[in-house]
C-alpha cells in the first residue's frame, strides 16, 4: 500500500476491501508528482460535479480538505454518510471542505444517493483520475489534506464520527 496510513485493526482493512473492494489502482506509469503521498503536496485534479460544473483542487487551495472516496453500492460508504454530513456542517465555518468522490459511477446514481442521504457537501464524479492518484483499491477511503495542500492522512475503511473529527482537527492546525 506504500503511502497509505492504515490505522486500526488490519482485519477492518481486509473487511473493507472484501466488502467494497474493486479492481484498479494506480498505474505503474504514474509519476511521483501525480500520485498522492503522505507529507507531500496533493496532486492537482478537476472533476465534474453533480450540478454540471467542475470542482478543482486549485479552487480549494488554502482550505483544509476532506476527500471521501465512495460508491453508492458500498455499504460502509452508506453507513458513514450521515457522519460525513455532520462533519461538513460542523467544520464549514472553519473553512473545511468535505468533498465526496464517487468512483466511476453515473452522475444520476450519485445524485440519487446525495438526495436520499440528505447530503449538502459537494460530490465529484471521478473519471478515474483521482482513483489513480490516490491508489484507490477498496472503499471507503478517507483523505485529509491540510490548508497548505499537503496530504496528512489516507485511511482505508469506514470511519467513526469521532475519528473523522479528530482527523479534521489535525488538518486545521
Amino acid at each position: 500500500m506504500g503511502s497509505f496510513s492504515l490505522r486500526g485493526p488490519a482485519a477492518a482493512a481486509v473487511l473493507a476491501l472484501t466488502a467494497c473492494g474493486h479492481g484498479g489502482g494506480a498505474s505503474q506509469t504514474d509519476t511521483q508528482s501525480q500520485t498522492a503521498q503522505l507529507g507531500r503536496p496533493a496532486p492537482d485534479w478537476s472533476e465534474p460535479t453533480l450540478d454540471g460544473g467542475n470542482l478543482s483542487f486549485a479552487s480549494l487551495r488554502g482550505k483544509p480538505i476532506y476527500l471521501n472516496f465512495f460508491a453508492t453500492w458500498c455499504d460502509g460508504c452508506k453507513a458513514e454518510s450521515a457522519a460525513l454530513e455532520t462533519v461538513s456542517r460542523e467544520y464549514r465555518a472553519r473553512g473545511v471542505k468535505v468533498v465526496g468522490v464517487d468512483i466511476l459511477e453515473s452522475p444520476s446514481k450519485a445524485a440519487q444517493f446525495h438526495a436520499e442521504q440528505h447530503l449538502t457537501y459537494p460530490f465529484v464524479i471521478d473519471s478515474g483520475t483521482l482513483r489513480r492518484q490516490y491508489n484507490i483499491n477498496g472503499l471507503p477511503v478517507q483523505v485529509f489534506i491540510d490548508r497548505n495542500g499537503v496530504v496528512q492522512r489516507i485511511a482505508l475503511g469506514q470511519m467513526s464520527l469521532a475519528d473523522m473529527r479528530s482527523n479534521v482537527e489535525r488538518i486545521l492546525r
